[in-house]
């Protein structure tokens, strides 16, 4: 299927590695423009130079920005002021204690996962409504449904993207810019890396190991029984993003193995 991208220029927020590079990966292999984002210049030349070891033809630029800091939001945006697609990547997560956690700790989840993508959506809509055309996706959780007990901040943060999402969708209807979220499950990606190598190191099983564990304690009504991979999450943002996704809107789409007990 030709997924009708050349000429249409995306940012994917969070993209020097993990579902955010795959997703980047995806728009590029069709054709499109893609600026990637990471919080420092090394890595984000990193990431270019392996994008562009897969798509050769590639036209992929890289800005920096640390979604904690509002002036590094505006720097990014001064620098690209307009988009065809946005993908509102970036976010952070780990355990975190219910009763030992203080406010600011909260506070900074919910500006990085939640305001990062506002003020991006804020900036850029505008442009969209003016071409009558674009995409806004935000990357949320089957956590935004499935609320983890050891990651409470994280479950709370996701369900905020799904209300944004739901509601800026409204916000333009009758328009031909759609607004989604994108429900991934326990994703091979490199937080994912971190997190089970660590895991795997301490009690001396492989990684492959600790998240066969992780699904039967944590995720046991996974269907697929394994984590996805980044790309499979992307296939699915990468269409989302395309004009051919033209009628989906307002929608959380899960790409989360199932794990999600619920038909619909």
């Amino acid at each position: 299927m030709n997924l009708q991208l050349r000429d249409k220029t995306a940012l994917v927020t969070g993209s020097t590695g993990g579902i955010g590079f795959a997703i980047a990966l995806g728009l590029l292999r069709e054709g499109a423009k893609v600026y990637i984002n990471g919080r420092t210049k090394e890595r984000i030349n990193q990431a270019i130079q392996q994008l562009k070891s897969e798509v050769p033809d590639a036209e992929v630029e890289g800005i920096a920005a640390d979604f904690s800091k509002v002036e590094e939001i505006n720097a990014l945006i001064e620098k690209l002021p307009a988009v065809d697609i946005l993908v509102n990547n970036v976010g952070i997560y780990g355990d975190r204690p219910f009763e030992s956690t203080a406010d600011q700790q909260w506070f900074d989840d919910f500006e990085i996962n939640v305001m990062s993508g506002v003020r991006l959506s804020r900036h850029y809509v505008a442009g969209m409504k003016k071409n009558n055309w674009g995409r806004i996706i935000f990357i949320s959780s089957e956590s935004a449904i499935n609320i983890p007990e050891d990651m409470i901040q994280y479950g709370v943060t996701k369900t905020a993207c799904l209300s944004l999402s739901r509601g800026l969708a409204k916000y333009l209807k009758g328009t031909n810019i759609t607004v989604n979220a994108i429900l991934p499950g326990p994703t091979n990606a490199e937080g994912a890396d971190r997190i089970f190598g660590k895991i795997a190191r301490e009690k001396g099983i492989t990684v492959e190991e600790a998240q066969v564990a992780f699904i039967k304690e944590k995720r046991n009504s996974s269907i697929i029984q394994r984590f996805a991979e980044a790309e499979e999450v992307a296939n699915l943002v990468v269409y989302v993003a395309s004009p051919v996704s033209s009628a989906t809107t307002g929608a959380a789409l899960r790409v989360d193995g199932g794990v999600v007990d619920s038909a619909f």
